[in-house]
């Protein structure tokens, strides 16, 4: 007799979110000095950009790095929890279509584009910048170009065959209903972020929405150049 699998994930999913427990999970062992240091070094301060950079632990050097590694450390593990949530959500038949490298190279560009907006929007500030959800919005992003499609697995789609649909074209996108709803509500979500300012239950301090944002743009723009499958095709209106 068959047996369904514990954690109906594709593999790639897994590991990111073993990954991001562990990172989580060491770093609470390292102590209180040790701990901040790995913050320090490894999350995404605007102000290493200027002058502060000589005075923080990694350097000048952690300018290079700290774009990616930002989102590999979480707050608390509510923080954790919720990115872990909505990866499973919408990661997993992101992963399921793209396979395993194209999956992460996409969640990287999505962190890095999300740094980059908050640095164009906060050029100035020295609070560190942590937590996947900028990738995570990338990949809730790129879902969309898909997922809504007719027969895709938001659309009454079934598996394996849903998440080989051709995707639509991103006008198109913004012309299907659920993909629109979908797009207006996460927006509305990450306004109220920002206007929220430090209030969100479980947060420690503001949301970065703009990371949010960045993310998210990074991954319904630049979904095509990740996408194995031939996208739609529609004759040009004569």
């Amino acid at each position: 007799m068959n047996r369904a699998p514990a954690f109906n994930l594709p593999s790639p999913v897994i590991w990111l979110a073993t990954a991001l427990i562990a990172v989580h999970g060491v770093r609470q062992l390292l102590g209180e000095e040790a701990g901040s240091w790995v913050l320090l070094a490894f999350a995404f301060i605007p102000e290493r950009y200027g002058e502060l950079a000589y005075s923080l632990p990694g350097g000048v050097t952690a300018r290079f790095w700290s774009p990616l590694t930002y989102s590999l450390l979480h707050a608390d593990i509510l923080h954790l929890l919720v990115n872990l949530v909505w990866m499973a959500s919408f990661g997993a038949a992101l992963a399921r279509r793209l396979g395993g490298i194209r999956f992460l190279l996409l969640g990287l560009i999505a962190a890095a584009a999300g740094a980059g907006l908050h640095f164009a929007m906060h050029a100035d500030d020295v609070a560190l910048m942590i937590g996947a959800s900028g990738a995570v919005s990338g990949m809730m992003a790129a879902t969309t170009r898909f997922a809504f499609a007719p027969g895709g697995p938001l659309a009454g789609g079934a598996p394996p065959a849903s998440y080989r649909v051709p995707a639509e074209p991103l006008a198109r996108v913004f012309t299907t209903s659920r993909a629109l709803g979908f797009i207006l509500v996460w927006f509305a979500v990450n306004l109220l972020f920002g206007l929220a300012d430090g209030m969100v239950p479980g947060a420690s301090g503001p949301i970065a929405w703009e990371a949010h944002l960045g993310g998210f743009l990074a991954g319904l723009l630049l979904f095509p150049l990740f996408d194995p499958i031939p996208a739609q095709r529609f004759p040009a209106a004569g």
